[in-house]
C-alpha cells in the first residue's frame, strides 16, 4: 500500500460511520472557524492602519512643534466642518529657529529634521457655492508618503502646479454633489498676510488667496494628525510666501519639523525634545493604543478557538478509539496478510488528520461566507466613513498555517488510538467477536 492508497483508504473508512464522522468535523469547524475568523479581522484591522502609517511616513517618521503650537492646534482640530469666522481668534505661534533645530538634530536618534513654516490657512472655498469653512492644511513632504484615496490621486510632490486632496466631508461642503466630481476642479483657499494684519484689524484687507487643483479625495482614516487634507510643497510654499512676505527671517515665526529617528531611541530623543519644549507625534500616538485594543480582543477570541480545538481533540481520540475497536478484527486481519505496524498506525493517524483537514476546510468556507457579510454590513453601517477599510481580510498564507496547525493537532490527538492498533495481536484480532 502506497502513500496515496493509504490516505484514500483512511478517508473511506473515515465515513463509514457518517453520524459520528460528521460530529466530530464539527466539533473541529467550530475552533477553526474561530480562529480563522478572529485574524482575519485582525489581518483587516492591521492593513487598515499600516495604511494609515504609510500615509503619514511611516516607522519612525516624527512631526516636531513648539508645546503652545501644538497644544492650541489640538484644541481647534475638529472633526466637524464649521463655517468660517473671521472674528475668530487665531493661533499664536511660536518660533523653532535654526541654532535650535542644530539642537535637535544632534540628539542621538535622530536620522533626519526637515524644518517648515506652519501656514495659517483661514478658510477653503469653491465656485460650487458661497461658504467658506474652516481648514487646516497640511503638508505632503515627499512622494514617500502613501495617502489612500477614494478617487483620483494624491499630489505630486515634485510638481510644480498647485494641487490638494481633499476629504469626502470637505468636498461635499464645498457643493460638489458627488465627491469624485471635484477631481480635476480647482478650489480657492484664504490666508492672512502676517505683515498686513499687524497694521489693520479687518481680517478681510490683509488676506491673500490662492487657487489650487484638486487631484484626489483621501479615504477616511484614524489618524488625528491632521484633516486628511494636504498640499504638495509647491501650494504649501507659495502661501508661505504670501503669509510671511514683508517679514524679516528673524520675524517668520511658527516653524514646524518633521523627521525620522530610530525606534528604539524614540523615548531618549522625545525626552530631549521636551526638555528643549518641543512636542513628538509619532505614529503610535495615533495609533498605537487603537492596535493594542483591538489585539487584546482578538487574543481572547484565539483562546476560545483553542479551547474549542481542545475538546475537538478529545473528540478525535474518542472518535478513533471507537472506530479502532469496530475494526479490530478488520485490523488482525490486515496484520494477517502482512501488513506492517507501521502503516497500520499511518492509516489511523491519517484518519485523525483529515478529520483535522475536513473541519478546517468547512471552517474556512463557512468563514469567508460570513466574513464577506461582514463585510457587507461593516461598511453599511458603522465603517460607512472608512470605505476602504475591510474589516475581514483573509491571508492565504494564514489560513494555510491555520489549517496545518490544526492537523498537527488533530496528528497528535490521534497517536493514541493509531498506536493502540498498531500493537494488536493479530490472532487476538481475528478472534475478537
Amino acid at each position: 500500500m502506497n502513500l496515496l492508497d493509504l490516505i484514500t483508504t483512511a478517508n473511506h473508512n473515515l465515513f463509514r460511520n457518517k453520524t459520528r464522522t460528521i460530529l466530530t468535523i464539527v466539533a473541529v469547524f467550530i475552533g477553526s472557524f474561530t480562529i480563522i475568523l478572529s485574524n482575519a479581522i485582525n489581518t483587516g484591522v492591521n492593513q487598515f492602519i499600516d495604511k494609515q502609517v504609510e500615509s503619514i511616513g511611516g516607522d519612525g517618521y516624527i512631526e516636531v512643534s513648539p508645546k503652545a503650537v501644538y497644544d492650541e492646534l489640538t484644541a481647534m482640530m475638529s472633526s466637524e466642518i464649521t463655517e468660517y469666522n473671521q472674528n475668530a481668534k487665531t493661533i499664536e505661534k511660536s518660533t523653532l529657529d535654526e541654532d535650535t533645530l542644530a539642537k535637535l538634530r544632534a540628539v542621538d536618534g535622530v536620522d533626519s529634521l526637515r524644518a517648515y513654516n506652519t501656514i495659517s490657512v483661514d478658510y477653503i472655498t469653491s465656485d460650487q457655492n458661497d461658504k467658506k469653512y474652516k481648514v487646516t492644511i497640511n503638508l505632503l513632504a515627499d512622494n514617500s508618503m502613501h495617502i489612500d484615496m477614494l478617487h483620483g490621486a494624491q499630489p505630486n510632490a515634485d510638481s510644480n502646479a498647485n494641487e490638494i486632496i481633499l476629504t469626502e466631508d470637505y468636498a461635499k461642503a464645498l457643493g460638489f454633489s458627488d465627491p469624485a466630481t471635484a477631481v480635476g476642479q480647482e478650489i480657492t483657499l484664504g490666508f492672512p498676510n502676517t505683515l498686513a494684519c499687524m497694521v489693520t484689524e479687518n481680517r478681510e484687507e490683509c488676506q491673500h488667496t490662492v487657487t489650487a487643483k484638486v487631484t484626489g479625495i483621501a479615504a477616511s482614516g484614524v489618524m488625528s494628525l491632521g484633516s486628511g487634507i494636504r498640499a504638495n510643497p509647491t501650494l504649501y510654499e507659495n502661501i508661505v510666501k504670501e503669509q510671511y512676505d514683508g517679514l524679516p527671517p528673524s520675524q517668520k515665526v511658527a516653524f514646524m519639523a518633521t523627521g525620522h529617528v530610530d525606534p528604539s531611541k524614540l523615548d531618549a530623543v522625545r525626552s530631549a525634545f521636551d526638555k528643549e519644549g518641543f512636542t513628538v507625534t509619532t505614529i503610535d500616538d495615533e495609533v498605537g493604543m487603537v492596535r493594542i485594543f483591538l489585539d487584546a480582543i482578538l487574543v481572547v477570541f484565539n483562546i476560545f478557538g483553542g479551547i474549542a480545538l481542545l475538546a475537538a481533540a478529545i473528540g478525535i481520540i474518542n472518535t478513533l478509539y471507537m472506530s479502532v475497536q469496530e475494526r479490530t478484527r478488520e485490523i488482525g486481519l490486515m496484520k494477517a496478510m502482512g501488513m506492517g505496524k507501521g502503516k497500520i498506525f499511518l492509516a489511523f493517524s491519517f484518519e485523525a488528520i483529515l478529520l483535522g483537514f475536513w473541519g478546517s476546510v468547512v471552517g474556512i468556507a463557512i468563514s469567508m461566507l460570513i466574513g464577506g457579510a461582514i463585510n457587507t454590513v461593516a461598511h453599511a453601517s458603522f465603517l460607512v466613513d472608512f470605505p476602504t477599510f475591510n474589516l475581514v481580510v483573509f491571508d492565504p498564507l494564514n489560513m494555510l498555517q491555520i489549517t496545518l496547525v490544526i492537523m498537527a493537532i488533530a496528528f497528535v490527538a490521534g497517536t493514541a488510538p493509531a498506536y493502540r492498533a498498531s500493537k494488536q495481536n493479530p490472532i487476538d484480532s481475528l478472534r475478537y467477536e
